[in-house]
């Protein structure tokens, strides 16, 4: 959320030499120095990010002293004005209007001439520009005056609300109970539900009014309740999946809007027809409501009775449905159901969760939305038949939502996902909406410098044309002109400043022109790996410059190779739609590092204006090929930059680029290496949630060593082992362990990348006479699997130590050659980083 804060005037203050510290959380500003005045004028706007309705905006007035020193500290504190922003939320629209509020007094050695430290007027908006938004209720040119008496006067007339800091003050005390009834319940409840898969407060159903939520009220109709949804500024994004797993996957072509409308509103035809279907009966459906206390979101009850199956009777089931996000685009449910009738039914509750998104574009100008129904299972006490119970919710969900799948693509078209993210199909759109050098020109070269320098020489010529010769006067001779006046000197001054402007302008479009490297837009030669990345266009970008707009572009590096994208000129959302495509690659490749630089000239350092990472293992090729990647570093966080890319990778061999890879790692170990089978290399790629593209190289049976002790037998029996017996798996991009030890698994997994040296260790006795691989990562890598490593050492590395391998030297063979590939592809990419400035 963005603060905008409007800082007026102040009157009455005991001392004169006065300034403003503006602090919202970790934000910090100040105004201008008033001098001789006890009055002060400012009229200054500023900005601020808020990630939190519980902050407060602390206004600080300060006595400048002009003799504060060499070093120029603070002057004194005179009095603080503090505005919880959560009271600002609650305002009509977001919007607290000019407020006059009475400054505290200094609260240590701090004294206070007379009884009143004075009064500061400001104005507060939680939406947009305050001084916008409110030129319909206030006139400010009646507000920048200089006296104090027209100022309350002109107050009076806008009616203005004028108090007392208190007032506007939420009371502590309500905040303090608040936290204190929430201790004591997690303590004497902590015991009673040891593990959860998810919870409404944990994914972010949190109001971002909290204390103000009162004003709205406990039923509204659904329509009016989304209104409300939409107009909050909603940064938590969309919830991860359930993990149990995916029980509906699909595109349909209707908007997201209707579609939420379409299943959740209130007497819903589709959810009279589902009941239909599935013999649901008794169905009792509550109104949307808001639920206000430590949250406040949108929830609603339904109750129903579930029809008979094989297995169990006819129950009744309770499903709590609430509102985690819903932002006009983007929309996501979290139903939790429970079944107290059925065996077991209060051990345990179901859990769902919809995922409504905007799908792919579509040629025909439609919209689509991507919807996504996961499930999970909240144990509230352990039972010796999980395993039952999660395989009957299992295949009970799968068959309801195979016929809820059914149903819903009577209603919307059904479109494939394959279909609509086609790579050639994706790419011919952005190929067509390229903007042509001219345009580009017209729209940099349109602005009041290049025009008024075009006159000004247009005028000149026009003034030659029509002037005789004049005599020849002062140090001046045939064919050396000089000016005759000081406004000739002053003329001529101000033509060459506005012409070496426009030159460099010209020298500057043309350079940046040229910065597109000689590789864009070609595509890859031979066969192997192709990588194509098409980048769409960014959002935020941030600014070096005063004016706000910033001349970026981006270069994207993969297994030790670059490329660069042209540079956008004056764009803080610049808008590329290019497409580059790396040379195809032997190696499967792992990462994608992606930075922007601002462009200020060939020979110029660029700076660099925020970086991104995507590990290809992270994602799933339909949430690649349509994907917004969060700018990371101090500027780009700050504005919270965004790049909009869409990103294919393609095996144009198939297996025999398999088969090859594996020929050559083999010569190399002395050791032929076979394919695994499809079913073999199914089970790795589920086992550690891979993408279909990983292949397994080898696995082997070893130990894990680790830090900390692990119960891995029964608590009563006493007995802790840091050693844990499994296989290890080695991919083409992973190094992965494994373990099941009477229920207590251990599963890590990193890159190869991620490696920066494997040491062997000699047999020892608490490695049972066998040699052990320390593999070594490098710093800040391997975050996720620090729960499997041995050590951290002082340069912050994580090391796994492995070791009683039925086959060791086989294993440090494959290990070795991999690490060995992959810190060459390592040195390339700091060469590559090096470069492309």
């Amino acid at each position: 959320m963005r603060l905008y804060v409007f800082l007026f005037q102040a009157k009455d203050l005991p001392l004169k030499n006065s300034y403003v510290k503006l602090q919202v959380g970790m934000f910090k500003s100040k105004t201008k120095i008033l001098k001789n005045t006890t009055n002060p004028v400012w009229n200054q706007e500023f900005l601020f990010r808020v990630h939190d309705v519980d902050e407060e905006v602390v206004v600080s007035v300060f006595h400048h002293e002009d003799d504060s020193g060499f070093f120029n500290l603070s002057g004194e504190l005179m009095g603080r004005v503090r505005i919880p922003v959560c009271s600002v939320a609650a305002e009509d629209n977001q919007i607290l209007p000019p407020t006059w509020f009475s400054i505290e007094r200094r609260p240590k050695n701090g004294k206070c001439f007379g009884q009143d430290c004075g009064k500061i007027l400001l104005s507060i908006s939680l939406h947009g520009k305050g001084h916008v938004t409110l030129n319909n209720h206030l006139h400010y040119s009646n507000i920048n005056i200089e006296g104090p008496e027209e100022l309350e006067a002109s107050c009076a007339s806008d009616d203005m609300v004028c108090s007392k800091t208190a007032q506007r003050k939420i009371p502590e005390g309500k905040q303090i109970i608040k936290a204190v009834a929430n201790r004591l319940e997690r303590l004497f409840h902590k015991n009673e539900a040891p593990l959860r898969n998810i919870d409404p407060s944990e994914l972010g159903i949190l109001s971002d009014y909290e204390d103000c939520a009162d004003e709205f009220s406990t039923s509204c109709s659904f329509e009016e309740a989304m209104e409300i949804l939409y107009s909050r500024d909603n940064e938590q994004g969309m919830p991860e999946n359930l993990q149990g797993g995916i029980l509906l996957d699909q595109i349909y072509v209707v908007s997201t809007r209707d579609l939420n409308r379409f299943l959740f509103a209130p007497g819903s035809q589709f959810r009279k027809d589902l009941e239909q279907l599935q013999g649901t009966t008794d169905v009792q459906e509550g109104p949307w409501e808001w639920k206000s206390g430590d949250t406040s979101c949108l929830t609603r009850v339904v109750t129903y009775k579930k029809s008979a199956t094989k297995l169990v009777k006819a129950v009744k089931a309770t499903e709590q449905q609430t509102y985690i996000t819903a932002d006009g685009q983007q929309f996501s449910l979290y139903a939790s159901v429970s079944t107290p009738e059925v065996p077991y039914g209060n051990t345990f509750k179901v859990e769902l969760l919809y995922n409504i998104m905007p799908g792919p574009e579509l040629s025909s100008g439609e919209e689509s939305s991507h919807l996504i129904v996961s499930w999970g299972i909240c144990f509230h006490q352990n039972t010796m038949i999980r395993g039952m119970i999660q395989g009957g919710v299992r295949q009970g969900l799968k068959e309801s939502f195979d016929q809820f799948s059914d149903l819903l693509s009577k209603h919307f078209k059904v479109l494939d996902s394959k279909d609509s993210r086609d790579k050639d199909h994706v790419l011919a759109n952005l190929l067509t909406e390229h903007q042509s050098d001219w345009d580009l020109a017209l729209e940099y070269f349109w602005n009041f410098t290049v025009v008024s320098a075009a006159f000004m020489v247009f005028y000149v010529l026009v003034h030659i044309l029509f002037c005789e010769p004049g005599k020849v006067n002062g140090l001046e001779f045939y064919g050396l002109d000089l000016p005759d006046s000081l406004g000739e000197l002053f003329t001529c001054s101000i033509l060459f400043i506005h012409l070496e402007h426009v030159y460099r302008m010209i020298s500057h479009f043309v350079q940046a022109r040229l910065r597109r490297g000689s590789d864009h837009g070609l595509k890859a030669q031979d066969a192997g790996w192709v990588l194509t990345v098409a980048l769409i266009e960014g959002r935020n970008i941030p600014s070096l410059e005063s004016t706000g707009f910033s001349d970026p572009y981006v270069v994207f590096t993969c297994n030790g190779k670059t490329k660069t994208s042209s540079v956008k000129l004056q764009a803080q959302d610049p808008q590329w739609n290019e497409i580059l495509e790396f040379d195809s690659m032997e190696e499967l490749p792992s990462v994608l590092n992606m930075e922007v630089f601002y462009f200020d000239g060939p020979f110029d350092q660029a700076a660099s204006l925020g970086h991104a990472e995507i590990n290809f293992l992270k994602y799933k090729s339909d949430e690649l090929a349509d994907l917004w990647v969060s700018l990371e570093g101090r500027l780009s966080q700050s504005f919270a930059s965004k790049l909009h890319l869409r990103i294919f990778l393609d095996n144009k061999k198939g297996v025999e680029m398999i088969k090859e890879y594996l020929t050559r790692m083999g010569r190399e170990i002395g050791k032929k290496l076979n394919i695994r089978s499809p079913h073999r290399n199914s089970a790795f790629q589920k086992l550690f949630g891979l993408p279909p593209e990983e292949f397994l190289i080898s696995d082997f049976t070893c130990q894990l060593k680790r830090k900390m002790p692990l119960q891995i037998l029964m608590s009563n029996m006493g007995l802790h082992s840091n050693v844990q017996k499994g296989r290890i798996f080695l991919s083409a991009r992973i190094l992965g362990f494994y373990a099941n030890f009477f229920g207590h698994k251990t599963k890590v997994f990193f890159l190869w990348e991620d490696i920066e040296d494997i040491q062997v260790l000699p047999p020892s006795l608490s490695s049972m006479g066998s040699p052990s691989l320390v593999i070594i990562l490098r710093e800040g890598r391997g975050v996720d699997a620090r729960h499997g490593a041995k050590a951290q050492d002082e340069e912050g590395r994580f090391r796994f130590h492995f070791h009683s391998f039925v086959s060791f030297s086989e294993a440090y063979r494959l290990m070795e050659n991999q690490n060995l590939e992959y810190g060459a592809e390592r040195r390339n990419c700091r060469r590559a980083a090096g470069s492309r400035r």
